[in-house]
């Protein structure tokens, strides 16, 4: 349109360019009809929005696009597609060439930070063929709706790794067993290199031979993981609430405990006990976890220690093992809780699990050259040094704990459960 203003002007001066003018507007309204029946003469477009039935949160999920071109030409689609509110991306922008009658999916990923429910608006499609002087805009998938999942896709990684016999590829340890277990699994024929403490006399003496008895690991176990939902787990990493990251590992962590025969329990609380799921180790009780972990929230309050040292009182009788997911980032408010944490220890394996400051680490690390960046890197040295008090304050106490990064947390819990259980403590 500007070349055609621009050819009239000059033709003011040059008035041999004004018939060319309009011969130039007439081909290009010529153009522009053709184009429009050849867009606009069917519904030749066909896109869909494929969603998986859930999300799963700090992980990379896959949304396909499947689209059909019904023309019979070849033709160029500019995609937008509105992705819900949390994702707080208002650029989504993608162009695809898909020839004359055919079809193809195209696929993008998203990492979703918070659990929830996401909100997929409309799929836009601009279409336009090779002329490109119009585009047909196409509709499709209104609104859909997906559910964010604690990170099932991390929990599945473990499981796989487990059951191959490769949890070292992922930092897992091997623990040496200590000892035996307590709980008789069969009397067998003696071999070379059965422990002869383990022979069994009576059965010796009735089948003529020597006969042993075999252990194998105790099942059945009472374990808990017990998310504390207070402010200090609001605090962000990569995106992440520690909040999250507790619940991811809990779910890993679950599934491994269930794998092995234990029975696996849930307790979320703050300022007061929010949710309590008595342990278990039937085969749906892996979904009841993951349903309960989906609906657990961050609170803005303190959380009460003592109400948790109540319940777990009063309500779990039998020797258990609690992992208790929680942040201290000073040794004073570690202080105030010690007395419920050692009430709770007396009667339970209890494991304190809270987290590095990676923020405060890197700060550490930098080169300080003035004066304010000293000041800075030595109270952020101090923070470190107190963490380290603070496991040297636990451990004292006979409480078992993990000083962990958001990042390696489920790692370092796993290898804690298998060191408890390969020394028999539980």
């Amino acid at each position: 349109m500007a070349f055609f203003a621009l050819l009239f002007l000059i033709s003011y001066w040059f008035p041999i360019l004004y018939g060319i003018g309009w011969v130039s507007v007439l081909a290009f309204a010529v153009f522009i009809l053709m184009e429009m029946s050849m867009l606009y003469s069917s519904k030749g477009f066909e896109g869909q929005r494929i969603l998986p039935e859930k999300f799963s949160n700090s992980d990379s999920n896959e949304v396909h696009l499947k689209f059909k071109n019904n023309y019979p030409f070849t033709v160029e689609v500019a995609i937008i597609d509105s992705l819900p509110v949390q994702f707080q991306k208002r650029d989504f922008l993608k162009n695809i060439i898909l020839p004359g009658k055919s079809q193809n999916t195209f696929l993008y990923e998203v990492r979703p930070v918070e659990r929830g429910e996401y909100i997929f608006g409309n799929l836009h499609c601009f279409v336009t063929s090779k002329i490109g002087l119009l585009r047909r805009r196409f509709i499709f998938n209104n609104k859909q709706m997906v559910k964010v999942y604690p990170s099932f896709i991390q929990m599945k990684r473990y499981d796989f790794l487990a059951i191959d016999n490769r949890l070292t590829s992922l930092g897992m340890k091997k623990n040496r067993r200590i000892g035996n277990t307590l709980e008789f699994e069969q009397i067998k024929e003696y071999v070379v290199g059965d422990d002869v403490r383990n022979v069994n006399w009576k059965a010796t003496a009735k089948n003529a031979q020597l006969m042993v008895n075999q252990y194998q690991d105790e099942k059945m176990q009472p374990i808990y993981s017990i998310i504390d939902t207070s402010r200090v787990m609001k605090m962000p990493f990569n995106g992440l609430k520690l909040m999250d990251y507790a619940i991811n590992s809990a779910l890993a962590f679950s599934n491994i405990a269930l794998k092995k025969g234990d029975k696996v329990g849930l307790i979320d609380f703050s300022n007061k006990v929010k949710k309590h799921l008595p342990a278990d180790n039937k085969k749906k009780h892996l979904n009841t976890i993951l349903d309960s972990l989906y609906n657990i929230n961050t609170h803005f309050l303190d959380a009460d220690f003592g109400a948790l040292q109540s319940l777990v009182k009063r309500s779990i009788t039998h020797r258990s093992l609690l992992l208790v997911y929680t942040n201290f980032e000073h040794i004073s408010s570690l202080h105030r809780q010690l007395p419920y944490l050692q009430a709770i220890a007396k009667k339970h394996v209890l494991v304190v699990i809270f987290f590095v400051n990676t923020e405060l680490s890197k700060l550490a690390t930098l080169e300080a050259k003035t004066i304010p960046e000293i000041y800075h890197q030595t109270i952020a040295k101090q923070f470190q040094y107190n963490k380290k008090v603070m496991v040297k304050e636990l451990q004292k106490r006979g409480i078992q704990t993990i000083l962990t990064t958001p990042e390696n947390l489920t790692v370092n819990t796993i290898n804690k459960y298998l060191e408890i259980k390969a020394r028999g403590l539980l």
